[in-house]
């Protein structure tokens, strides 16, 4: 029997809101099926998908997770139970899903944007030790500046808007950094542990935020070695806390007075 007439199913995992191949899939799913493994595209949280039919599901357009994050572990938890594998692995995925790593990889002397840990109700206690400061606040769980704000410790209008986040999420507290204005994001990508290529990211005029719904724009860049450098450091403090094995990653980050500071990683 060839391969192409036992064909392996590989489910891309998507979101409702992108239900079908997106653009930059095309290609991947194409090569897939030249390779004799069928890609299927299925909504993560679709109760009606039969995951047990699939050989591996690959996390992709999983744009909303972040929404539903107990929904999510329970969906990597059912998956773990049928013994079909994910692609990174689900445990990556568990740690990677809230953004405390990133002090965990400060305890790994990894370079971050310096980060304080607050539940809601301790946000004004903490921004009252920065006054003056122009700040950023974003939820531990959370993805596309959902339910971020950025702002001047101390300034009344920004207070009140703290004042308006959701009280069941804890919040990563960051210092501005103005070189994401000024010089922009940088994103490198990682495949099987190899760099691949690295892209600039910057938010549109009178704006911080540089993903594309926000008016953001991308283009491809060269980091130099002590950017990659610093990339690598990070992944290294992954695979040490116990995530070396991982198909793909993206390394976001920002060059702050000479020094590339890590803002997330996306795994």
């Amino acid at each position: 029997m060839s391969v192409h007439t036992a064909a392996r199913r590989l489910a891309l995992a998507t979101s409702l809101d992108h239900p079908s191949i997106q653009p930059d899939d095309a290609y991947l799913a194409t090569s897939l099926e030249r390779l004799g493994i069928q890609p299927i595209v299925c909504v993560w949280n679709d109760p009606a998908v039969d995951w047990s039919s699939f050989d591996a599901v690959l996390i992709r357009t999983i744009w909303d997770y972040f929404k539903h994050h107990a929904a999510f572990l329970d969906w990597l938890d059912r998956l773990d139970r049928l013994g079909v594998p994910t692609i990174n692995d689900s445990a990556l995925l568990r740690w990677n899903s809230d953004k405390r790593y990133l002090l965990e990889l400060a305890r790994h002397d990894v370079a971050i944007i310096p980060t304080r840990l607050a539940r809601a109700a301790e946000l004004p206690d903490v921004l009252a030790t920065m006054p003056g400061q122009q700040v950023v606040i974003k939820p531990t769980i959370s993805g596309g500046a959902w339910h971020t704000l950025r702002g001047s410790a101390g300034d009344a209008t920004f207070a009140q808007a703290v004042t308006q986040l959701p009280r069941d999420y804890d919040y990563l507290v960051q210092p501005f950094v103005p070189e994401i204005v000024s010089a922009g994001e940088w994103s490198l990508l990682y495949f099987n542990g190899a760099f691949s290529h690295a892209v600039i990211k910057r938010p549109a005029a009178g704006d911080y935020r540089v993903q594309g719904e926000h008016g953001g724009s991308a283009e491809p860049a060269r980091p130099d070695d002590s950017t990659l450098a610093a990339a690598e450091r990070a992944l290294a403090a992954v695979a040490a806390i116990g995530h070396g094995d991982h198909a793909y990653v993206r390394v976001d980050g920002v060059i702050s007075k000479g020094r590339f500071l890590i803002m997330e990683l996306e795994l």
